[in-house]
């Protein structure tokens, strides 16, 4: 069953767990920084392949808040 897949055999592992950290992070089930660490990827490279999947960003007005305080430096 898994050979039917369109990746060699060394890049199955890789491919099925990218598969299932984009899912659960679709479904808000994980973090961007989980998904992340868990599929072995930087978070840019991860928010990277959600883009390019079309899968949204969870991002909240209070990370926002605090996103622009640490550029203010504050």
């Amino acid at each position: 069953m898994l050979a039917a897949l369109p990746v060699s055999e060394a890049e199955r592992k890789h491919y099925l767990l990218l598969e299932i950290t984009c899912a659960l992070y679709a479904r808000d089930l994980l973090s961007l920084g989980k998904a992340a660490e868990l599929v072995g990827m930087t978070k840019f490279s991860f928010g990277q392949e959600l883009g390019r999947r079309g899968i949204a960003r969870h991002y909240t007005e209070t990370e926002l808040e605090a996103d622009l305080a640490y550029a203010r430096g504050e």
